[in-house]
């Protein structure tokens, strides 16, 4: 059997990325993917006559790679829809209140928009201080990485109101409770991701346009020139990689075989352990699949006759601390001749509603987006969701948890290759780690290492 010069696991945007430009660099390669098809943590879904996102849909700001890929790809970048009011659901006391507000931070009584305003200050001024390849060496990096983002929210954050919308806020972002999250590994995804402000912004933010069509044209775009020479292999479920005299030889479950001079693992940490790998790992690379959950979320679409909010002069975006759909944005086709709302259950009612019946589920979600926009909202057009959670190939999303602790104790382990293997992923990503843009970069930089590493070999 022929020996390659590299096998990639992992068909989403890293592996595919790495594997590409491998490819284009001569070297001999073949992309591993479980799935039925590539993309890994992007997904698209039919709903009432079009495709739609149920997995990564957006290109922020400054996902310069992700924005030439889709120009490549031609495919239609369309700015997110922001135009209008955004809506923010509290509980207080008996009170519950949906408030129409513009701009970052919602209305709220003076104590609070002050104490969101010094604490997002701080969070930005802390992150700027941080090394993106290697915030562990920061001075207050043990005090830091060994403090939930929870504690640190109780001593800064006073008011319920302000601890609710900043509990919004973090779970938007992290798919995950501030009491499960580092604040130095929190620190690092602000400065991974230009700041506190654009993972939270539409305009200039994290979720500035999407894909029309949906996300994953890009990923069979890359796919395209690796497939027609068969260097793709789908249902392809590595589950053993060994170290032989002269290569890596791994196995999938259908007993397949392949050997290869190097191998790309391009999935997150919390996969890694369906893999055995002889010699085993080192421990602290070996830790990282229990040190590093993926976050919680069910991605939902629900289409609509007309986009009804815009003409209330809402922009469908909307959030909650208590109504199970907690996260939702305006996904309506670019002519508006259809509405669409696009949200998540994130966090621990992910959790929860994941356990429940999927019509209890589904019912759940049109009930919030009632409670935000009204009773227009009870009478959808059609409805698709995807269970990240119980997502057999992902064990959820969006990104692997930085849990306290896990820089300063294991961070080198996330990128430093390892008797021929390389490490790929959005995980490992400095700039805009957790997003396609991450992954796309990581899978550059991991085929840079290969190519390094071979051609010291042939010397």
């Amino acid at each position: 059997m022929k020996t390659l010069d590299c096998l990639i696991i992992g068909g989403g945007f890293a592996g595919l990325q790495c594997a590409q430009r491998l490819h284009q660099a001569g070297l001999a390669v073949q992309v591993l993917e479980a799935r039925e098809r590539l993309g890994g943590r992007t997904r698209v879904a039919p709903l009432a006559g079009r495709t739609v996102d149920i997995g990564g849909q957006w290109i922020g700001a400054g996902h310069s790679e992700l924005t030439a890929l889709a120009q490549a790809a031609g495919a239609a970048i369309v700015p997110q829809y922001a135009e209008g009011a955004r809506l923010l659901h509290l509980t207080s006391g008996h009170r519950d209140r949906v408030k129409r507000y513009r701009g970052l931070i919602p209305n709220a009584n003076p104590l609070a928009l002050l104490e969101l305003d010094r604490a997002i200050r701080r969070l930005n001024r802390d992150s700027q201080s941080l090394s993106l390849d290697a915030p562990w060496q920061a001075a207050q990096a043990s005090r830091w990485d060994h403090e939930t983002l929870a504690t640190w929210k109780q001593r800064h954050l006073r008011t319920r109101t302000g601890r609710e919308i900043f509990d919004i806020a973090v779970r938007s972002v992290m798919t995950a409770e501030p009491g499960m999250l580092s604040r130095l590994g929190f620190l690092f995804y602000c400065a991974s991701n230009n700041g506190f402000e654009a993972l939270t912004s539409v305009e200039g933010g994290a979720q500035a346009a999407t894909v029309g069509g949906g996300m994953v044209q890009l990923a069979e775009h890359l796919a395209a020139p690796l497939q027609a020479e068969h260097r793709v292999a789908l249902n392809a479920d590595v589950h053993r990689i060994v170290r032989t005299e002269h290569a890596w030889r791994v196995e999938d479950r259908q007993q397949r075989q392949w050997h290869a001079h190097r191998v790309v693992c391009a999935l997150p940490p919390a996969l890694q352990d369906r893999i055995s790998v002889e010699p085993a790992l080192p421990a602290d690379r070996a830790r990282l699949a229990n040190r590093m959950p993926m976050g919680s979320v069910i991605k939902v679409v629900v289409a609509y006759a007309t986009p009804f909010w815009r003409e209330a002069g809402l922009s469908g975006e909307a959030v909650s601390h208590s109504l199970p759909f907690n996260t939702v944005f305006d996904a309506s086709p670019r002519e508006g001749a259809t509405g669409a709302l696009v949200g998540f259950i994130d966090g621990a009612p992910a959790r929860h509603w994941s356990a429940r019946p999927s019509e209890e589920r589904r019912q759940a979600v049109l009930d919030s987006l009632v409670r935000y926009f009204g009773p227009q909202a009870a009478e959808p057009l059609d409805y698709v969701e995807h269970d990240w959670v119980t997502d057999p190939w992902s064990r959820g999303c969006y990104v692997g948890l930085m849990t306290p602790g896990l820089l300063t104790e294991l961070g080198p382990a996330l990128r430093t290759p390892w008797s021929g293997i390389h490490w790929a992923g959005t995980e490992t990503a400095t700039e805009f780690c957790g997003y396609i843009e991450g992954a796309i970069r990581s899978g550059q930089r991991a085929a840079d290492e290969v190519l390094t590493a071979l051609a010291d070999r042939r010397r």
